[in-house]
């Protein structure tokens, strides 16, 4: 997951802009009750689920040491960043309410479960301080902290709770297990990079984990971030009637987001460390949840760690902000390799959400299911491609075995069987599903105009969905009036027909996901789109980590190439020592780098060390500003730079999803 909630791309504007974080506005008109469809539908999960069992619930409780501190923690404008006290409504051993999935409710009540815990001796955990765990393992010297949550603030906070309990130790050591954020970003808040730099902490991760924390969500930021806002809830009350938790934990914190290069990376399956007196037996497994990644045993321990490869829900195979698709078939064979190498000695495993599992068995029941998982999507979704069926036919009709279906953490709290199965089509077949008659298919518009036209009219499909609301066929419902809101998206009583029964839907949701997607669908065919500050992405750490090539490709996603199209120009950019020296190339619409080459003959040439490129960038300073400073010089051309710069596309963050 999950740069997500948090990462929206920089925008150019001089060259590039940073943001401020966002804040939710409550809707304007008040959420619906749960109808009798919808009633009916979640109570018979009752009965088709085993919500007797408690396991879970003695798992989550266990080695509990001490609650969060219930303060709420805010930043030096007095932004809130987390808020301990917003999910209370939640309560354990509550029935769930009508407006929401009862699954989904004992993940949430589950996920509500916090505070400092003890996994095993010397090993700790923190838990539903923001969206991840920090886990602390207690060694020799001092202690190795694992992915140090989102924000500095929530991350000093855990930091500071198990100091309070466990008596202040110093940190040896950091581990990022993977490239996402929640995963990395709190990590100012653990350690100082001056301790870094002297050596006196080292920082492991994966190879890759560089390049992929800082390339995931910039180059399609902007547009995954704002699906992102849908994801995660952000713009939903924290109540029964809106955002309960993402499934993998409750929410994203909204503080500073940091990040320090790793020091030691992790290359080769089954690299040994000894950390600070324990010996980790790594596994590479690249290309899971996250690009790079990896999961490790500390055989002093017993325990597998296992990033976010297995825990106690179905993953997302692809992430409904909009991401590369993950592989499942590479996924549930990591899984079975970690059966294989550690399943007969690990009494413990552990994942950066969730809760732990104890006892051998236990164990490798867990891996054994969320392998099974995974792999039974990805080999059925293929017999069924094969016998000819489309995308949307094989997650239609999909169902995992009973055996996987009735096991909690094979559940889609997160991902769902419907969007795991269909990525796994586009992952292999692409988006087209053979039939011509949808090669070439009108724009969202253009067809919606049609239908309406060919169907009678909105008011003959409004008084007929009327109707399929009423028998609770809400899937259809929001379906064929968004036709009618896309051709007439003034029609009030068809933005608030498509709100009622997306709002249906999102009750009934057992993913997270899902239900944070259509509710704050319905929040805004209701009430419009919010036009608030985006999320901050464009951090300091963060643009510091974009290598030159990236930098530049960025550039090029936003040369409007239809302006730029007739253009030609030729620059040489030099960075100085810390940078490099680039040709870049501006022809048919689309600009072209190239790295440690000279133009002879360019049409001006820049120069600029790096730090005054990040300075630019964060908005520190403008580029004529910085010229006038002296520290940007510009020989040649200059009306060809200012050329060049007014090709650059900027990106409204609150764009239209629900409307046109």
């Amino acid at each position: 997951m999950k740069l997500y909630t948090l990462v929206s791309a920089m925008t150019v504007a001089g060259l590039l802009s940073t943001s401020v974080v966002a804040f939710p506005v409550m809707a304007q008109e008040m959420a619906k009750e749960a109808t009798a469809s919808t009633k009916n539908s979640n109570e018979a999960l009752y009965g088709q689920l085993p919500f007797f069992d408690k396991t879970d619930f003695s798992n989550a409780h266990k080695g509990f040491i001490a609650a969060l501190p219930q303060d709420v923690i805010k930043g030096e404008k007095g932004n809130v960043i987390w808020n301990p006290q917003q999910y209370a409504f939640i309560k354990e051993g509550q029935k769930a309410p009508a407006t929401v999935n009862p699954s989904l409710w004992r993940q949430a009540q589950l996920i509500n479960i916090s505070g400092l815990f003890e996994v095993t001796d010397g090993v700790y955990q923190v838990r539903n301080l923001d969206l991840s765990n920090m886990t602390i393992m207690e060694g020799k010297e001092g202690i190795t902290v694992i992915d140090p949550l989102v924000s500095a603030e929530t991350a000093k906070v855990g930091m500071d709770l198990y100091y309070k309990n466990r008596g202040k130790r110093p940190v040896v050591a950091v581990i990022y297990t993977h490239s996402h954020v929640d995963h990395y970003g709190g990590v100012r808040g653990v350690v100082d990079e001056a301790d870094v730099k002297a050596g006196k902490v080292k920082v492991y991760a994966p190879a890759g984990f560089m390049k992929e924390a800082v390339s995931e969500n910039i180059m399609a930021g902007n547009a995954m971030s704002r699906r992102a806002s849908y994801m995660y809830g952000n713009l939903l009350k924290p109540d029964a009637k809106g955002q309960v938790g993402a499934g993998l934990g409750t929410t994203t914190s909204a503080g500073t987001v940091t990040l320090i290069e790793p020091t030691n990376y992790i290359t080769e399956d089954g690299q040994k460390e000894v950390i600070d007196g324990l010996t980790y037996d790594f596994m590479m497994a690249p290309g899971s949840e996250a690009p790079s990644e990896m999961l490790w045993y500390v055989e002093e321990k017993k325990m597998i760690e296992a990033a976010e490869d297995v825990t106690h829900t179905l993953h997302n195979t692809y992430s409904l902000r909009g991401a590369k698709i993950r592989d499942p078939l590479a996924w549930s064979k990591y899984i079975n390799s970690a059966i294989e190498r550690w399943g007969d000695k690990a009494e413990i495993i552990m994942a950066q959400h969730h809760w732990p599992t104890w006892g051998n068995d236990n164990v490798v029941k867990l891996m054994k299911n969320q392998r099974d998982m995974y792999r039974y999507i990805n080999d059925q979704t293929l017999r069924l491609a094969n016998k000819g069926l489309t995308r949307d036919e094989i997650a239609a009709n999909f169902a995992l075995p009973d055996g996987l279906a009735k096991s909690w953490s094979s559940r889609g709290y997160y991902g769902s069987v419907s969007h795991d199965v269909k990525a796994t089509y586009v992952f292999y077949l692409g988006w087209f599903n053979g039939n011509p008659a949808t090669l070439d298919e009108l724009p969202p518009v253009d067809a919606a105009k049609k239908y309406v036209d060919y169907m009678g009219g909105a008011s003959a499909i409004l008084e007929r969905a009327k109707t399929d609301y009423a028998q609770g066929n809400y899937r259809w419902v929001a379906q064929v009036v968004s036709k009618v809101v896309f051709a007439e998206p003034t029609n009030k009583a068809a933005r608030n027909l498509e709100a009622d029964a997306l709002e249906q839907l999102g009750y009934q949701a057992e993913s997270g996901p899902w239900r944070n997607f259509y509710l704050t669908g319905a929040q805004e065919l209701r009430n419009g789109v919010q036009k608030l500050p985006t999320p901050n992405t464009a951090s300091p750490d963060t643009v510091r980590a974009m290598s030159p090539e990236m930098f530049f490709d960025f550039l090029g996603v936003h040369i409007n190439g239809v302006k730029a199209a007739n253009a030609k120009a030729v620059f040489n950019v030099n960075l100085g020592k810390d940078g490099g020296q680039y040709k870049l190339e501006l022809e048919n619409g689309v600009l072209n780098h190239s790295a440690n080459t000279v133009a002879k003959e360019a049409d001006a040439s820049i120069t600029l060390s790096r730090e005054t490129l990040n300075n630019i960038i964060l908005k520190q300073t403008t580029l004529k500003q910085a010229q006038e400073k002296g520290d940007v010089t510009v020989t040649g051309n200059q009306a060809k730079l200012d050329e060049l710069l007014s090709y650059m596309d900027s990106f409204d963050f609150w764009f239209n999803i629900v409307t046109p």
